[in-house]
Order: structure tokens, then C-alpha cells, then sequence
């Protein structure tokens, strides 16, 4: 059995998923699926202003989906050909068939879905767990990244903050069903208010429209069965990467990436700590730092318009549109 893998789980049972509401398409977005031997993946697309733009691909954390860029895609279709995966288990992709959430299976759907496309080199562009994933995708196949973005990357720490505790409790065996069990009576409004306060510095700034659409998508994740056993085995599989030594250890694969990479991070963020960043600077050999004082693990949602001037002037500055 997988490290990444809970007992007494059948992986081929949870991926029969009931009939649930469809996911939130933004104006100007489309959904596709792209079939692999053994996964299947929901790609989210937002075309580029003009044909022939680099593409550019945008990977969500834990919890989260392509969603998590409709805010960002739009400011950036002048400069890349944009598309956000929903990782296995995530948003509308259903669980791999192996059943394995590590970040390394991560990565390797990653890989393959670039492969499959041959969309490669991409602006890879990764938020919390996507930010580790990526992070070992530019650094496996370097053939496949122009760019790296990393916003608020879950690179390991030492001294994890106190917020982000009940993530890594998620990865005990038997912890996600207490939590569900302990969370029944709770409204998927209740449940949203709750991630965006830990997620967002200023849960304010979320407009009326993004509420309702965030509390939309609760209610259809709380429908899926298999939706507290991939946060469980994702958050397995961030803990056991933190423990990781050698050249498998992130931070010994963030010194091996040689893509130009912007690193953002948010001075309020309330799940990867912002002295992170000075080791994440020094870490990657040829990086830049944006510095969000007010923001918290979301910048891209919370301060797009900032992340996609700096997202833009790092594409400028590597070969442009």
C-alpha cells in the first residue's frame, strides 16, 4: 500500500461519484476533459487575446480547483494562452484510478497532461500544494517550464503555523471522517465563511458573486463521496513530502529548477508562514520576490491584479508573447 493511501479504502469505489450540480464556468472559460490511461482531468481554458501566445498553465491547492484562477486568467490572456487543471480528486476530475494523492502523483499528472497536450515549455503557474507540485515538475522536466510563479508554495517548514495544524491532522488515519462526522451540522455557507477566513486576509474583499458561486461549489464537493478522502490522502501526501530527504526533499528540487521563477507571498497568510520566503529566494537560483504585505495564502484571488503584473513583466522579461 501507498504511503499516500488510507486503509481500508477502495480507490475504484470512491471514483463512482452520484450525479451533482455542474462547476461554475466563468465568462469566457471553457471546461474540457482530457482522458489518460487510469485518470481523467478537467481542464479549464481561457484562450489567449490572439493566437500564437505562449501557453500558460495554473495549478490550484489543497481543497481548491482551476476555479482559483478565474480571477487571475482574464488580466493575463494579452500575454499567455491560459488553461487550469483541476488536480485528481479535485474541482471536477474524478480520483486516479491508483488512488495515489502524493505530491509526486501530482506532478506526474501534471507531466503527463503537458505531455499529452505537448503544450510544453508552459508558464506553470502553482498556489499552495500546486506550488509544490510544481515546484517538482520544473524540476524533473525542466523541458516542460518557461516559467515558474510559486504563490504561498507548500514548501516544508520547520515551525508549521498554528492555522495550519488541522491540514496536517488531516493526514491521520481516521481523522477526515471525525472531521466530517464532527462538521454534519454545519451549511456549505458556514463551511465557506470558515476557508475563506483561514484562506483570505481580508475575507471582505471576496465579492457577492464570488461568495455565492465558493458556496455553490461546497455544496457540490460535499455531494461527491470520495471528497474528504482525497483532502485526506493530498494532505498525507504534503506531509510525507515535507519529510522527504535527499534529492527527492523539495527544497533540494527548488535548487535544481532552472526556470526564472517569481515567488509571491502574503505578509497575513495564515497557512504558509511568510519567513518562508527569504529561504524560498535564496533557494531558487534565479528568482524574484513580490511581497504582499496585506494578503494572505490566496494572493492570486485576493490581489490579482498585483500577482498579474508580476506574473506579466516575469513573461516579458523571458521571451514575452
Amino acid at each position: 500500500m501507498s504511503s499516500t493511501e488510507l486503509p481500508g479504502v477502495e480507490a475504484a469505489a470512491a471514483a463512482v461519484a452520484p450525479t451533482v450540480s455542474a462547476v461554475h464556468v466563468a465568462s469566457g472559460e471553457k471546461l474540457r476533459t482530457v482522458s489518460l490511461a487510469g485518470l481523467s482531468l478537467t481542464v479549464r481554458s481561457r484562450p489567449g487575446a490572439r493566437a500564437g501566445l505562449p501557453p500558460a498553465l495554473y495549478v490550484h491547492g489543497l481543497g481548491g480547483s482551476s476555479q482559483n484562477w478565474s480571477a487571475l486568467m482574464p488580466l493575463l490572456e494579452d500575454v499567455v494562452d491560459g488553461e487550469a487543471v483541476d488536480l485528481p480528486g479535485f474541482g471536477d476530475s474524478p480520483p486516479p484510478d491508483d488512488g495515489a494523492y502524493s505530491v509526486t502523483a501530482h506532478a506526474r499528472a501534471v507531466i503527463r497532461l503537458l505531455d499529452a497536450q505537448r503544450r510544453g515549455p508552459v508558464h506553470l503557474v502553482g498556489n499552495s500544494l500546486g506550488g509544490a507540485v510544481s515546484t517538482r515538475v520544473a524540476a524533473v522536466r525542466p523541458d516542460l517550464v518557461r516559467t515558474l510563479t510559486l504563490v504561498s508554495p507548500a514548501l516544508p517548514e520547520i515551525r508549521v503555523q498554528r492555522p495550519a495544524v488541522p491540514t496536517g491532522l488531516l493526514a491521520l488515519p481516521g481523522v477526515a471522517a471525525l472531521f466530517s462526522r464532527l462538521s454534519r451540522g454545519m451549511t456549505a455557507e458556514q463551511r465557506t465563511r470558515g476557508v475563506m477566513a483561514l484562506c483570505y486576509s481580508d475575507p471582505a474583499r471576496i465579492t457577492e458573486d464570488g461568495f455565492r458561486h465558493a458556496v455553490t461549489e461546497m455544496e457540490r464537493r460535499l455531494e461527491l463521496p470520495y471528497f474528504w478522502d482525497a483532502m485526506a490522502r493530498s494532505a498525507r501526501g504534503i506531509v510525507d513530502a515535507y519529510t522527504l530527504g535527499g534529492q527527492q526533499g523539495l527544497w533540494r528540487q527548488a535548487e535544481r529548477v532552472l526556470a526564472p521563477t517569481l515567488l509571491v507571498y502574503g505578509g497575513r497568510d495564515k497557512l504558509v508562514s511568510y519567513r518562508m520566503a527569504r529561504r524560498a529566494s535564496a533557494a531558487f537560483r534565479d528568482s524574484r520576490l513580490l511581497s504582499l504585505p496585506e494578503a494572505g495564502h490566496v494572493a492570486m484571488m485576493e490581489y490579482p491584479e498585483a500577482v498579474a503584473q508580476a506574473v506579466r513583466e516575469l513573461v516579458d522579461d523571458n521571451g514575452g508573447s
